[in-house]
């Protein structure tokens, strides 16, 4: 089975370079994709938005961003074999690109990071086809007009750098005018390129505390956050392993 069926959810059981080479065979024969890294947060945040739930649940392909999806399906029993960490994948997608000529679009951050991260991509990467790149900061009457100028730069990879949901929200009510094969949200991304947010050590994401990474650099304004997504993570898994348990029992009393 190609994916794992978890806490409502078809997230994609491959690892980084096999998901890296299904994004570039999707630009390759021009299929419409739209990629999601999920993480504990969107899940938690997914119970009592529809609308975002909707949005995770349509996504051609999602992977697990973060840590605490690979533990919870080890826990409950259909074990994703890794994480894929969304500026993992992004990272990985500029290489490709830049090797085989795919045309990049970037969408969102602050207008001076967005602006300082193209510099330094621009170092990294000489030969990356940069078609375009817009701010996010902009408003809803203005959808179409950005929409109209990613297809006109005949974009093949969409990187949406908002937070979430506001990306979910953008690619739910924009997505069906974007002519682009492949349209990837990225979250904060950008903001790391640019140096603006600095991200954790591999050790520490390997460890899963990428959270009290973040928490350690934004301290009162995290610590509510983090404490009331992580319980309710929990919580969550909790119900569902109970659930399985409850299963099993069932079908061992009637065999």
């Amino acid at each position: 089975m190609p994916f794992v069926n978890l806490l409502g959810y078809r997230i994609n059981r491959s690892g980084l370079e096999a998901t890296a080479t299904r994004c570039r065979d999707a630009v390759v024969r021009q299929e419409r994709i739209h990629h999601v890294s999920l993480n504990a947060a969107k899940v938690v945040r997914a119970r009592d938005d529809q609308a975002l739930r909707a949005v995770l649940q349509a996504a051609q392909l999602v992977n697990a961003d973060g840590q605490s999806l690979v533990w919870a399906s080890r826990l409950l029993g259909d074990p994703l074999p890794e994480r894929v960490a969304g500026i993992d994948l992004m990272f990985r997608l500029l290489e490709i690109a830049e090797a085989e000529g795919f045309r990049v679009y970037f969408l969102g951050a602050r207008a001076d990071v967005l602006d300082r991260a193209l510099e330094d991509l621009r170092v990294v990467h000489p030969t990356l086809a940069i078609a375009g790149s817009h701010h996010g900061y902009f408003d809803a009457h203005e959808n179409a007009e950005i929409c109209n100028h990613i297809n006109g730069a005949n974009a093949d990879i969409l990187f949406v750098a908002m937070s979430s949901p506001r990306k979910e929200y953008w690619v739910a009510e924009c997505g069906r005018m974007l002519e682009v094969p492949l349209i990837m949200g990225v979250g904060g991304a950008l903001d790391v390129v640019a140096g603006a947010v600095a991200r954790a050590p591999h050790w520490v994401q390997n460890a899963g505390f990428e959270w009290a990474f973040r928490l350690l650099q934004e301290p009162r304004r995290m610590w509510r956050r983090y404490l009331s997504t992580n319980l309710q993570f929990v919580g969550i898994v909790s119900a569902a392993l109970a659930v399985r348990i409850l299963q099993r029992f069932s079908a061992d009393d009637s065999a």
